[in-house]
């Protein structure tokens, strides 16, 4: 169910994306809410950090484990700009968050819903509920604007 502070969850995730883009770097951010506290954020460092796995989710999801000094984040909602891929989806799922909000389906590398329903076919712990859509087309237009970026430059 789509809940009322959800597009203002997601704007916070979009901002920290448009800071990946300034940076040079795929623009996807995350935030962590627990009870209406942002508790974890990332964006993606992968060029920053010279590290394949410093995804947006990543880094909030250890944000928001240091944060609340657990591993486990139960009764968190994750905000991500973009559907997470294999790896994030594994960490999310362990990690225990309930609930993920994402903006829009990646097709090439989704693996919340889209490209393979992880989700419900790894069905680890708990019911976990998901929710694409929101924001959709300032994010899907965000990304857009980044790979064009990447492609004339490599002209």
């Amino acid at each position: 169910m789509i809940e009322k502070n959800d597009e203002y969850f997601m704007r916070k995730a979009f901002a920290l994306g448009l800071e990946a883009f300034q940076k040079g770097e795929v623009p996807i951010g995350a935030v962590i809410v627990k009870n209406g506290i942002v508790i974890g954020e990332g964006y993606n460092q992968v060029e920053l950090l010279r590290d394949a796995t410093a995804h947006a989710e990543m880094i909030a999801l250890t944000s928001a484990e240091n944060y609340e000094d657990n591993w486990r984040l139960i009764d968190c909602t994750l905000y991500v700009t973009v559907e997470p891929c294999m790896m994030c989806t594994g960490a999310i799922l362990l990690s225990r968050v309930g609930r993920i909000v994402y903006g829009v389906a990646d097709p090439r590398m989704g693996f919340m819903e889209t490209k393979f329903n992880g989700v419900k076919d790894l069905n680890l712990y708990k019911k976990v509920e998901v929710f694409g859509g929101i924001m959709e087309s300032e994010i899907r237009e965000l990304m857009q604007d980044f790979f064009k970026k990447i492609r004339n430059k490599s002209k």
